[in-house]
């Protein structure tokens, strides 16, 4: 087997750490800083907070606190020129993965003549980006640990830029910042992170032993402590598992990839604005089931991740309660779980499937099971 394993260098884990934000950018050196964030992040008074602890070092703060979910481009763009006009040498993405992945392009081409365009795609950015610090405020996209970033272009149509680059130099988890997440958030961002663990462990494509043990690491930390958080958001101990999981799970996928999961959920999110961590629950237990005939042996092994204290002796039954049980998690997150519900358009569906087969087929190409574009019109229908 042969194979690449990338990961970010250092990772600081302390709940109340983003006061040392300050003291980390000092020491990656650089005194002028855009923060990236979005106008959620500034009202609970986190970017505040960085920006005390910058400022406390000696560092100059840009804010720039106009992100979007499913990031379009244009807002990513004026996020890029007002570093560039800032003169930034060094960034800070704040939030949630929309927050991040945009904070990664900012760093990236802030100080580089290369167009968001022109790096769509594979390996296709030149030089190296500022000195980048991620901070997330959700347990879900991983986007801190990977050297990947996902926006909407300016057709609506998701794009997504992997470079060695979009890696960050530090990632600083603060299970504080988490506390306060609204129910549906916590359950859509959860459900995320989870679909990242069993994609990257199910990955034809980039699976590898080192993903495979942080995937099954990954579940079971956010197996076991989804549900604690949804019925109960004051339990520390699980808000901090969460984030821990949805790290690792994070490194599992960026190093695997991801599959038909989120190749279903990218035009959902595009198209109608369904937050991407809710574009995935959507479709997730339908997709699972679906590739249950190929990837009965995977799911099998991934059952003790979310069932405890059960010995299953026939593969086909342990693959079987994995399913039910991620079909009962999805049930109980208390989200939407039917596209019409959600504003989605019946005679989109098969154009959407469409787009999926022949623009993301990448993440088709990933999946366990062979997958059709009638197929992915089926699931589509299957939760309409």
């Amino acid at each position: 087997m042969s194979f690449m394993f990338r990961s970010v260098p250092r990772i600081v884990c302390e709940a109340g750490g983003i006061a040392k934000t300050g003291t980390l950018m000092k020491e990656l050196g650089a005194i002028r800083i855009t923060v990236v964030c979005d106008p959620g992040i500034v009202k609970l008074g986190y970017a505040d907070k960085v920006q005390q602890s910058l400022e406390a070092e000696g560092i100059a703060v840009q804010i720039f606190p106009d992100v979007q979910a499913d990031p379009p481009q244009s807002i990513v763009q004026q996020a890029i020129d007002g570093a560039k006009d800032w003169k930034a040498d060094g960034v800070i993405g704040l939030g949630g993965g929309s927050s991040l992945d945009s904070a990664k392009l900012v760093a990236l081409l802030a100080s580089s003549d290369q167009t968001i365009e022109g790096i769509y795609g594979i390996d296709k950015a030149t030089g190296d980006r500022l000195p980048l610090i991620q901070i997330p405020t959700t347990a879900g996209t991983g986007s801190e640990v990977t050297w990947v970033s996902v926006i909407t272009d300016n057709n609506n149509v998701k794009q997504v830029v992997y470079t060695p680059q979009l890696m960050p130099d530090i990632a600083l988890l603060d299970a504080e910042l988490t506390y306060g997440l609204p129910q549906k958030v916590t359950a859509a961002t959860g459900l995320d992170a989870m679909v990242h663990a069993i994609e990257g462990y199910t990955s034809r494509t980039r699976k590898n032993p080192i993903a495979d043990g942080m995937a099954v690491t990954a579940l079971s930390l956010l197996g076991k402590n989804l549900m604690k958080v949804i019925e109960n958001p004051g339990d520390k101990e699980a808000r901090s598992a969460m984030l821990q999981g949805s790290l690792i799970a994070g490194m599992a996928f960026a190093n695997a990839s991801v599959a038909a999961i989120h190749g279903l959920a990218y035009p959902l999110g595009a198209r109608f604005h369904i937050p991407h961590g809710h574009a995935n629950a959507l479709v997730m237990a339908q997709v699972i089931r679906f590739n249950l005939p190929t990837a009965k042996k995977l799911y099998a092994e991934l059952a003790p991740c979310l069932i405890e204290g059960v010995d299953f002796a026939p593969e086909e039954e342990a693959a079987e309660a994995f399913v039910r049980r991620i079909e009962e998690m999805v049930l109980a997150s208390g989200l939407e779980t039917r596209l019409r519900d959600l504003g989605v358009t019946e005679d989109f569906l098969p154009e959407m499937a469409e787009e999926v087969f022949g623009k993301i087929y990448r993440l088709i190409e990933s999946n366990p099971r062979d997958m059709t574009a009638k197929d992915i019109e089926a699931i589509y229908r299957s939760v309409y």
